[in-house]
């Protein structure tokens, strides 16, 4: 009997301690097809290492954000096309870990792939860090546009998470092809009901978030 009812407390633990705040879901349950590569999970990123919480290569987002994104995806899917998400949810623990990283201003392993031409102590005044992040509210995403067949992004003009004037959303130095790919995620995503941000051509938030003053810190795993 003893045994049995340990055994039983373990399963609730874990079925407990396994499920994610109500309101979010794991988004390859609703959208299997999606890409998923979530940068901060690695250590291909500004930081240069996996960063806190980020334990597995799992995109979260609320049920909310994942099915307007589903909408996303199948329209995109109809022009032999398909997104890559670099990140979603971002628990604060991460935020946490980006403002402790930016204060050790000799720490610049990644400085010449994601902010070249950025000052590290300019990073929080030029708004590229911040103490608290939409993304810990569960329903803003980092993305891009791949080609169905191949696998390959589009080309955006900069990379994902490039720290410069190229990555916003109208910079004008950059090809008509490479224009004409940002307009394509731009106008997509915002027909599906999320809101772009001018300074990342890659980031966008829902309309309407059911979680808009939460900043929640669970692990990604």
């Amino acid at each position: 009997m003893k045994l049995k009812f340990s055994v039983l407390c373990c399963l609730i633990w874990f079925v407990g301690f396994s499920q994610l705040p109500k309101g979010f879901v794991y988004v390859d349950s609703l959208i299997p097809d999606i890409h998923v590569e979530l940068r901060y999970s690695t250590d291909y990123n500004f930081v240069g290492k996996v960063v806190n919480g980020y334990t597995a290569n799992k995109l979260i987002l609320t049920q909310a954000a994942a099915l307007a994104l589903k909408k996303v995806q199948d329209e995109l899917e109809q022009q032999n096309l398909c997104l890559k998400v670099y990140d979603g949810y971002r628990p604060q623990r991460a935020v946490n870990h980006f403002i402790v990283w930016a204060r050790d201003l000799h720490d610049t392993i990644n400085k010449h792939i994601f902010y070249p031409n950025v000052h590290k102590k300019d990073l929080f005044k030029d708004g590229y860090i911040a103490s608290h992040s939409g993304h810990s509210k569960g329903s803003t995403l980092d993305l891009t546009i791949i080609d169905g067949n191949t696998g390959e992004p589009l080309d955006m003009g900069s990379p994902y998470d490039f720290f410069a004037h190229q990555s916003w959303v109208n910079y004008e130095g950059i090809t008509e092809t490479q224009k004409n790919n940002r307009q394509l995620l731009q106008n997509v995503m915002l027909k599906h009901g999320f809101r772009n941000y001018s300074k990342e051509w890659w980031h966008f938030t829902l309309r309407g978030e059911p979680f808009p003053d939460t900043f929640f810190d669970f692990v990604i795993k």
